[in-house]
C-alpha cells in the first residue's frame, strides 16, 4: 500500500509498503535515523519512543511495534527532530543536560521524546507520563527534575505538526467501519489491527506473516464515546487513555486500573475492542466491564449483533465471533458507583495482572441486592465468580455473609500455575478481594500503598 506522512517536518511519500513493517525498522534501516533505539522491541521499556500528532493532538508512542501504514496521514517526530532547525535544543533537552539526566544515554532518546509529547500537551504527572521509560543507570529523580524544570518553557514552534490530509489508498486502511465492514467480509481472514500492542509482538517476537492486513485506525466512527443518563457506550478503537479520562468520574476505581494498564504509550495504541476481541484470559478490561453488566456489539457486513460480554469468551483462544465480524462498540448501562477494580500484579506499573477482580455488589437496607464479580487470571477466560454471586445474593451484607461467599470460591476456579503466580495464591488472593471489597465498603482503609508512622 501507498502511504503519506511528515517525519520531521518533512513529507514522506513510501509506495508499496510492507503492511508489517515497523516504524523503528524503517527509521534506523533505512533512513538512518539511530536515535530512536531498539530495547525489548515489544513495547516495555521506551527506548523507541516517538512522538506521532494526528486530529488529536501529540502523543508518545512506542515505534517498535507501530507499522507504517497506521502513520498513514500522521505527523511524526523522532528525537533528531526535537531540537529546531538551527540546532536549537528543545527545553526538555537542555534540562536533561543541566540537570545530569543521562549517563549510558541509551535511553534517553526515549525518555526524552516521552518529555516531549507530555510538554506539548501540558502534562505534569511526569511519574506517570514516564511510567513507560526504564533507566538502568541514572535513576529517575534527575529525568523528573528535568521533566519539572522544562515545564515553565514554552513549546517550540517546530515541533507543533500538523496532520496531513490525504484520503486512504488501499480498501486495508478504511475510513469507517462502513468501508471496514465491506473489505473484512472480502477478507474474512485478514489480520485487524487496532493499536498494534498485541499484534506487534506476533510479528517482533514470534515473527509471524499477518498478510492480508486490515488498519482499522482512519475508522473515526468507531472512536465515539456515547454517555447518556441510561448508557455509557465505547467505541472499539478508543484508546485506554481516553476510556480512563472518561471514566475518571463514573467510576474512579475502574480509571485507576487503567492508568496502571502498562504506559502512556501502549494505552495511547491500545484499544477497549482490541483488548476484547483477543480474548486474553489476563486482560484487565473484560473482568471490570463484565462486573458492570456490559454488552459487546459486533458487526458482519451490514448485520449487527450484541451479547453479553461474559458470553463472547467461550474458551481458552477461542470467542464467539465469525469470520468476517468484528467489535463494533462495547456498552454498559449507567448506574450507581459500586465498582472496585483491583489488579494484583508484581510491578504496580506497566505489568500484566496475576489477579484481577472486579466487584460490583449493591446493597440495600443491609441486604445484597446483586453481586457481580468477575476476574481475569482464574481460567482460561475472564470469568464470572457465580457460586460466590449466589452465596451473596439475599444476604445480609456482613461479615459472615462474606466468609461464607469466599469458600465459594474454591467451586468457582480452578486457576493454574504460571511465572506470575501460583495456582493457591491467586485463589487465596481472589478470597481475599472479596474481603477488601466488603472492609473498603465499610470504611476501613486497605490501601497500603503509603505507610506512615
Amino acid at each position: 500500500m501507498d502511504i503519506t506522512f511528515l517525519l520531521n517536518g518533512e513529507t514522506v511519500e513510501l509506495a508499496d509498503v510492507d503492511p508489517t513493517a515497523t516504524l523503528l525498522d524503517w527509521l534506523r534501516e533505512d533512513q538512518g535515523l539511530t536515535g530512536t533505539k531498539e530495547g525489548c522491541n515489544e513495547g516495555d521499556c521506551g527506548a523507541c519512543t516517538v512522538m506521532v500528532t494526528d486530529e488529536d493532538g501529540a502523543k508518545a508512542l512506542n515505534s517498535c511495534i507501530l507499522f507504517l501504514p497506521q502513520l498513514h496521514g500522521k505527523a511524526v517526530r523522532t528525537v533528531e527532530g526535537a531540537s529546531g532547525p538551527n540546532g536549537e535544543a528543545h527545553p526538555v533537552q537542555q534540562a536533561m543536560v543541566d540537570l545530569h539526566g543521562s549517563q549510558c544515554g541509551f535511553c534517553t532518546p526515549g525518555f526524552v521524546m516521552s518529555m516531549v509529547a507530555s510538554h506539548s500537551n501540558g502534562a505534569k504527572d511526569h511519574d506517570t507520563q514516564l511510567a513507560g521509560n526504564l533507566c538502568r543507570c541514572t535513576g529517575y529523580a534527575p529525568i523528573i527534575r528535568a521533566a519539572k524544570a522544562a515545564e515553565e518553557h514554552p513549546v517550540p514552534i517546530w515541533v507543533k505538526d500538523q496532520p496531513v490530509a490525504t484520503p486512504a489508498t488501499t480498501p486495508m486502511l478504511p475510513n469507517s467501519s462502513d468501508e471496514l465492514a465491506a473489505v473484512y467480509a472480502d477478507n474474512p481472514d485478514a489480520t485487524l489491527v487496532a493499536g498494534a500492542t498485541d499484534v506487534g509482538l506476533w510479528v517482533t517476537k514470534q515473527l509471524r506473516d499477518l498478510d492480508p492486513v486490515i488498519f482499522l485506525n482512519r475508522c473515526d466512527d468507531l472512536k465515539d464515546i456515547t454517555i447518556s443518563d441510561d448508557e455509557i457506550r465505547f467505541g472499539a478503537m478508543v484508546d485506554m487513555n481516553r476510556m480512563g479520562e472518561a471514566l475518571a468520574d463514573l467510576h474512579p476505581s475502574y480509571a485507576e486500573m487503567i492508568r496502571r494498564y502498562a504506559s502512556v504509550q501502549v494505552r495511547h495504541a491500545a484499544t477497549v475492542g482490541g483488548n476484547i476481541a483477543n480474548g486474553s484470559p489476563i486482560g484487565d478490561n473484560p473482568p471490570a466491564l463484565i462486573a458492570l453488566n456490559a454488552n459487546l456489539h459486533l458487526r458482519k457486513g451490514d448485520t449487527r449483533r450484541s451479547l453479553p460480554l461474559e458470553e463472547f469468551f467461550i474458551d481458552y483462544g477461542k470467542q464467539d465471533r465469525a469470520p468476517g465480524e468484528f467489535v463494533e462498540a462495547v456498552s454498559f448501562p449507567r448506574q450507581p458507583d459500586r465498582l472496585k477494580a483491583y489488579k494484583i500484579s508484581k510491578r504496580f506499573d506497566q505489568d500484566i495482572s496475576a489477579v484481577c477482580g472486579c466487584f460490583n455488589i449493591t446493597v440495600s437496607d443491609g441486604i445484597v441486592d446483586q453481586a457481580r464479580i468477575a476476574f481475569g487470571g482464574m481460567a482460561g477466560i475472564p470469568k464470572r465468580a457465580s457460586q460466590a454471586e449466589a452465596a451473596l445474593n439475599g444476604k445480609p451484607w456482613t461479615q459472615e455473609t462474606v466468609q461464607a461467599a469466599m469458600s465459594a470460591f474454591d467451586d468457582d476456579f480452578t486457576p493454574m500455575t504460571d511465572m506470575r503466580a501460583s495456582a493457591n495464591y491467586r485463589l487465596e488472593t481472589a478470597k481475599a478481594l472479596l474481603e477488601r471489597y466488603f472492609l473498603e465498603d465499610q470504611g476501613h482503609v486497605t490501601n497500603l500503598l503509603e505507610v506512615s508512622a
